[in-house]
Parts: structure tokens; C-alpha cells; sequence
């Protein structure tokens, strides 16, 4: 288990040597590298009668601006695009609360099976027997190591799974009666898509500071729950990576008002095999498939957030749910759920996503999935402690699966803010941390190594954090130009984001594809 975790690095593939591979050189669209007249393929005269029933009004009136290059052209822009792409198999990826670990590539090489790969979602259920049984396998499983009751996979990402905690939540107040819940309690520390699932939710939003230490105050919890309190909502390991020892206390009092606690599954990976969310006393939860249980999800997807919850929620799960074979039956679907909020997403999910899982945590067994946990807090402990012998470590007195270092007196000293750390740390081949959060850290820059790197990878990050530390206080002005290696600089990013330019501007259509940029 442990070579097979551990067996990464960066050491000949990225590093100080990275720069030697990038160039500055801008980058040209596919439509920059047209030139009229070249092809990649020849394709026959047409021996059928073209079908012209189209009215006018809904045929083209300028021919289609496809770029022109030849195969070699077009092979060679992907590759130099390929090139640039950078993920958890090109070197270290720490981002705090994501969990961007390495995914093994026995999970693609089982989701690749004809029998996954082909399937369609409208085929009768007989026709698709071990596609249910996976979905049924995978819900089990995610049960045990969670401690819930039952599990929905349909929801398509973590927020989405928030989403659909908080409508089942609602739906069982207002099964029971209690109309006056309106009103879910976050810590300020909470991940930002907490708040904004509430929101959708229809509820009101109490949002409750925590203490000097960043830790959620008991006290301050008993003064916000009430008749009105629909949830509470809370990340363990909370966003600082570390677990609350006061958690059965924090469910007692919101159960004691009536209230439902719920569960962000995003920190997952700390405690799996160790502890679990149904023993804390949680009612529903969501996960993240595409973190803990190891899809890919850089760029955006594909992503999964099943959502878990006890017996007593069970009733308002999404449709349809899996009801497992016996002697008499094969396995199938079942819609006779007339208290459930209904379908969240088209047909049952992202089905690959739970192939993976399922994989990831067959390959691993219970004892596997423990000693995943156990090696992510070993490595985040273990680099927090290093880092710490120069960097300010916010609550270094130990974490679980990461940690947060503060910029803030590096910038009051030497005009160095966490930006500019995060944008140097590409330079030397790796990517950054999570920036600027949590909220309440000032200049803060969140590492979560995961359990997939080896001891030597981070003593490699460490020396390399170092130097940018010593270079930042003999030379902090030459920070400010970081990233200077790569093909794109340091980017305006609230130009970006407020005037983002979404398409490519052709010109009057007589150029067939070497139009420019729309700047």
C-alpha cells in the first residue's frame, strides 16, 4: 500500500529545471495558423443527391470558419497545447481543500470496460445488471465509510451535493410541519459554496464568527440556533485542517433545537477508516468522488457529489434508487418514493465517476482507505514542520490533512503578499496552493499535500520554498514580475474577470478563419 501511495515525485520531471522547457513565446490560436487552401484530409465526391428541403431562413448565409492547416500543423499545435497542461502527474499540486491527489490508472483502465463504456442510460435495467450492481456496491461502500444510512450518486459535483442535502433537509421540516425554519447557520470559516447553497435552498443565512483561534465557539452556536434553525452546516476537519474535539457537543446542541446538522464532505480524506460523520452525529452529508475517491477533476469536471443521510432522511432521497437482486429479482430501479425531492440530475449521474470510486476503494480495502488518512495528516504535518522553521504557520501546533501559512508579516515587512509567493512557486515547476483562504487568515496560503507524495518530493518543495523565502527578503521587487518562464505572465486578474473575452472575433468572413482577437 504504502509503495504504491507514495511512489511519486518530482525530481527529473519538474522542480528547479522546469523553466528549461518553457518559453515565453505567445501563444497563437488554431485560427492564427490557418493558411488558405491546406487540408488534412481528402474526402470523396458526394454520390448521393444533396438534400436541399431547407427553407432559406434556416441555411447559412457565410461558410463556416474552419482554420486550413495541414496534419502536421494541427498534430503539432495539440501537442504544444498538451505540453503546457499541468496536473498531479507533472509534479506537486497542494491545493488546500481540494485534494488533487494522484489517480491511479487501474481506476481508468476499469471505467475504459466495454460493459461501463457502452452502456446507455435508457436500456432496460436487465440489459445493464452490473451497472447496477456497481451503483449499489459503490452506495454501500460509502455508507460504511461514512456512517450513513443511504446514499444518493446522482448529484454531479460537492456543491451540487449541498444543494441537494439542504432540499432534503427542507423537504423533511416541512413534512414534519415546521414551516418557521428559514434559516441556516455557517461558521465564517465555512467554504464559500456553503453560503451560496443555502441561498439557492431558500433559506436565510447566519453566518457566526469564530474565536481568536479560528475554532467555532459553543457558546456562540447555543445563542444561534432556535425554533427557526433549519441546519447547521460544517466542514470536519474544518478549512484550518484541523478536527474539532467539540463536535458531538456542536450536533447535540443543534439537535437539541430541533435541527439538522449537515456534513461538507470536502475534507473527507483526513479521516476515512478513523472516524466517521453518521458517529458524530451528522444527518446528511455530500462527498466529493472526484477528490477523496480519486477522479480527475482539474479544468472543471468530471465531477460527482453523492449525498448521504440516516434512515430518517432516506424517504426524501432523489429518485430513482437502486434496489438490489434477490432470488426472485434482478437488480432495478425504483421510483416509489412519493416524499422525495425528486431528480437533481438527468438520468443517475455521472456514472464513471462512481466506476472510479468503486475502484479506488475495492483496490484499496478498509485497511487501504485508513492508511490513506493516516499518511495524508503524516505528510501535511510533516511539511507544515518544515515550512515552519521560516514561514509563519497559522495553529502550528499540528494539523490533519493541511495547513495554512500567513504571508502577513512578509508583506508588512518586505512588500510580499501570498500572490506573489504562489506566483514564484511556478517558476520552480510546481503549483500553487490554495490562495486567500480561508477568509479569516490573512494573505494565506493553504497546502494540503495529500498521501500520493513521497518523503523526498516534499523535502524538494521545502528547498524550494526556501529559497523563495530567502529571495523574497534579499530581493522582493524581483517577486512582483513572478511568473517569468512561462508563456503566459502574471495576468490581470479583475480585468479578467469583470471584461473576460469568451469567443474569437473573425473579420468580415472573407479571410476563412484569420480573423483577430476581439482585445
Amino acid at each position: 500500500m504504502s509503495n504504491m501511495i507514495n511512489s511519486g515525485g518530482m525530481r527529473g520531471q519538474n522542480g528547479r529545471n522546469a523553466s528549461n522547457y518553457r518559453t515565453n513565446k505567445p501563444i497563437s490560436l488554431v485560427f492564427e495558423k490557418s493558411s488558405p487552401g491546406r487540408h488534412l484530409f481528402v474526402l470523396p465526391d458526394c454520390d448521393v443527391t444533396p438534400d436541399d428541403s431547407l427553407p432559406d431562413n434556416m441555411k447559412r448565409k457565410t461558410k463556416l470558419n474552419f482554420p486550413e492547416l495541414s496534419e502536421t500543423e494541427l498534430s503539432r499545435h495539440y501537442n504544444s497545447l498538451a505540453k503546457q497542461v499541468y496536473g498531479v502527474n507533472s509534479g506537486f499540486y497542494p491545493l488546500g481543500s481540494c485534494t488533487m491527489k494522484y489517480n491511479p490508472a487501474i481506476n481508468e483502465k476499469i471505467a475504459s470496460l466495454w460493459g461501463f463504456k457502452n452502456v446507455h442510460p435508457l436500456q432496460p435495467a436487465y440489459t445493464v445488471q452490473g451497472c447496477l450492481e456497481a451503483l449499489s456496491l459503490c452506495s454501500k461502500y460509502l455508507c460504511a465509510i461514512t456512517g450513513m444510512d443511504d446514499m444518493c450518486l446522482q448529484p454531479a459535483a460537492g456543491a451540487h451535493g449541498e444543494l441537494t442535502g439542504l432540499l432534503i433537509i427542507k423537504a423533511y421540516h416541512e413534512s414534519r410541519g415546521d414551516q418557521q425554519r428559514t434559516k441556516v447557520i455557517v461558521p465564517d470559516s465555512a467554504h464559500g459554496t456553503n453560503p451560496a447553497s443555502a441561498s439557492m435552498a431558500g433559506y436565510d443565512l447566519i453566518s457566526i464568527p469564530s474565536d481568536e483561534n479560528g475554532r467555532l465557539d459553543l457558546d456562540t452556536l447555543r445563542n444561534a440556533v432556535g425554533d427557526d434553525t433549519a441546519a447547521f452546516m460544517l466542514t470536519n476537519p474544518d478549512t484550518l485542517g484541523r478536527f474539532n474535539p467539540d463536535i458531538l457537543h456542536i450536533t447535540q446542541i443543534v439537535h437539541e433545537a430541533g435541527g439538522l446538522v449537515y456534513y461538507d464532505g470536502a475534507n473527507l480524506n483526513a479521516i476515512m477508516g478513523i472516524t466517521r460523520p453518521g458517529d458524530m452525529g451528522f444527518d446528511v452529508i455530500h462527498l466529493n468522488l472526484h477528490k477523496t475517491f480519486s477522479t480527475p477533476h482539474g479544468g472543471g469536471g468530471p465531477g460527482s457529489g453523492p449525498v448521504g443521510c440516516k434512515k430518517h432522511l432516506t424517504p426524501f432521497l432523489p429518485i430513482p434508487h437502486v434496489v438490489d437482486a434477490t432470488d426472485d429479482s434482478p437488480f432495478s430501479f425504483s421510483y416509489d418514493f412519493p416524499q422525495s425531492i425528486g431528480k437533481v440530475k438527468s438520468f443517475y449521474g455521472n456514472f464513471m465517476v462512481c466506476v472510479r470510486a468503486l475502484t479506488y476503494m475495492i483496490t484499496l480495502g478498509s485497511d487501504g482507505i485508513k492508511e490513506v488518512s493516516e499518511t495524508a495528516v503524516l505528510n501535511a504535518n510533516y511539511l507544515m514542520r518544515r515550512l515552519g522553521e521560516k514561514y509563519d504557520v497559522f495553529q502550528p501546533d499540528g494539523c490533519m490533512h493541511e495547513f495554512i501559512i500567513s504571508m502577513e508579516n512578509m508583506k508588512k515587512d518586505y512588500g510580499v503578499s501570498a500572490m506573489d509567493i504562489a506566483k514564484t512557486m511556478i517558476d520552480y515547476g510546481i503549483h500553487p496552493p490554495t490562495m486567500y483562504f480561508p477568509l479569516i487568515v490573512p494573505e494565506a496560503l493553504m497546502f494540503e499535500p495529500t498521501e500520493t507524495e513521497s518523503k523526498e518530493t516534499l523535502d524538494e518543495v521545502v528547498e524550494i520554498m526556501f529559497e523563495i523565502y530567502d529571495n523574497a527578503i534579499a530581493n522582493p521587487e524581483s517577486m512582483h514580475n513572478a511568473p517569468v518562464s512561462t508563456y503566459v505572465r502574471r495576468l490581470d486578474e479583475v480585468t479578467a474577470a469583470r471584461s473576460p473575452v469568451l469567443k474569437y472575433e473573425f473579420g468580415d468572413g472573407s479571410d476563412n478563419g484569420s480573423g483577430k482577437e476581439n482585445d
